[in-house]
């Protein structure tokens, strides 16, 4: 399904920060090996429980795309299923659940990620179902047509039927007007409606190919053993061509951008949003704060401030989500019955201000820090999270020990910090509004 992520992440430009010793641990047991066709291949065992995670990072989403083909890598992320030369229709997930296995996936502006969770002793055969449909997944004019009108009723169901999707649609067409982010990751209906089959084995022989993965294997297995069973399925596949490069060649805005979405709703609701920096920019960990003392939790500034004490609105949320190009800071805010949106986008704003203005006081700075490192800690206590953080800040910085040391360095940012990347990123010139009209509800 397609899905915004939100990796977090650290700079390529900032020293890597000493590991508690816990996740120093973590780092050791990391095996690195890149077979000669290019795959990245990167091995955590752990005999905590038998069992194991394998995950296949594709660095390519929505941003590769071109008009004529957008929403193609979501597509491909349905097809993926569906059957290859040995495994045939049907035949993954069968094969998977059959060995206590259960498999995902999603995609994104900048990835396409797929995930199994086994029981150990099915590595090989969940190898084996990987590099099958790596190597010859059937595109057949029927197994296109059928994912076709799945992803197509899913577009009807979450972008034209739902407010949120619209919203957030007319949204990135007016944050973007150059760059590929400004198409959604499920696609424009009409180019899912016209992808051929010529489209897809071209998409499939670029983007597919080992050259442009790394495959994470995280659980209860012998390493030698895994790498062997590696070489063994993925060995014979041949690299692709080199990946086109996307070229960022989005003009700077120039000032405040709006516009109306009507369609049948309770309440108005506002979706805000601020051109930021690219993930790997040294400002996006101070962001990454300024997110969590905004909106995570009862007591956050804005949750606190615009549904409890101004009762304007039931919900505030911010998303702050990490590209390989420059994003998004966005703010949704879904008013009460009856609420005036003007009102509410002023009260929004003037606590924005206070933050570029004063920046946050203490507790909301230690709060947000604290949040961010348990966020991270959580996520690396399982399988399945520990492969999926790695193999996130891998992909995105090209170093996945980077990632291990990123609570050390919220730790290190100040409150100055947060007022200066406030002041500098949620202003007036660098914001687009949508705002949902409603209207009668058939």
């Amino acid at each position: 399904m397609a899905t915004r992520h939100t990796p977090k992440t650290t700079s390529k430009k900032s020293p890597t920060a000493k590991l508690p010793p816990a996740l120093e641990a973590i780092a050791e047991t990391v095996i690195e090996h890149t077979l000669p066709n290019g795959l990245k291949v990167r091995l955590l065992p752990s005999d905590a429980v038998p069992t194991c995670s394998f995950y296949t990072f594709f660095r390519v989403g929505s941003r590769n795309e071109r008009p004529g083909i957008t929403g193609i890598s979501h597509l491909f992320e349905h097809m993926m299923f569906n059957g290859a030369k040995k495994y045939g229709p049907g035949q993954f997930d069968k094969t998977l659940e059959s060995n206590g296995g259960s498999s995902n996936a999603y995609t994104s502006n900048d990835v396409t990620v797929y995930y199994e969770d086994f029981m150990s002793e099915a590595l090989e055969t969940v190898i084996d179902l990987e590099a099958d449909r790596m190597k010859s997944l059937a595109v057949t004019p029927k197994m296109l047509e059928s994912e076709r009108q799945v992803v197509i009723e899913e577009r009807r169901l979450r972008v034209d039927n739902e407010i949120g999707g619209l919203m957030d649609e007319e949204l990135s067409t007016l944050i973007w007007k150059a760059h590929p982010y400004r198409w959604p990751v499920i696609g424009w209906m009409k180019d899912i409606e016209n992808i051929t089959r010529e489209d897809c084995l071209d998409y499939f022989r670029t983007f597919y190919a080992p050259n442009n993965a790394t495959v994470y294997v995280a659980g209860d297995f012998d390493p030698k053993q895994a790498l062997a069973l590696i070489r063994k399925y993925y060995g014979g596949i041949e690299a692709g061509p080199q990946i086109p490069r996307v070229l960022d060649a989005e003009p700077e805005q120039k000032g405040e951008r709006r516009a109306e979405v009507r369609h049948p709703a309770q309440a108005p609701s506002l979706m805000i949003a601020w051109r930021g920096p690219a993930g790997d920019h040294p400002d996006t960990l101070t962001l990454d704060v300024l997110q969590y003392a905004l909106s995570v939790g009862q007591s956050s500034r804005l949750t606190r401030a615009l549904v409890y004490e101004q009762e304007l609105a039931v919900s505030v949320s911010v998303d702050w989500t990490w590209r390989f190009d420059p994003g998004s800071f966005l703010i949704g805010v879904e008013l009460k019955p009856g609420a005036d949106p003007k009102a509410t986008e002023a009260a929004l704003f003037a606590q924005l201000e206070k933050v570029a203005k004063h920046g946050l006081e203490p507790h909301e700075l230690e709060k947000a820090k604290n949040n961010l490192a348990a966020h991270l800690y959580r996520e690396l206590a399982t399988n399945n999270g520990r492969a999926h953080a790695l193999g996130t800040y891998e992909i995105m910085l090209g170093s996945w020990k980077a990632g291990l040391g990123l609570a050390s360095r919220y730790q290190t940012i100040t409150a100055e910090d947060v007022r200066a990347a406030a002041a500098k990123y949620l202003t007036p010139e660098r914001r687009s509004v949508v705002t949902l009209v409603p209207t009668e509800i058939a």
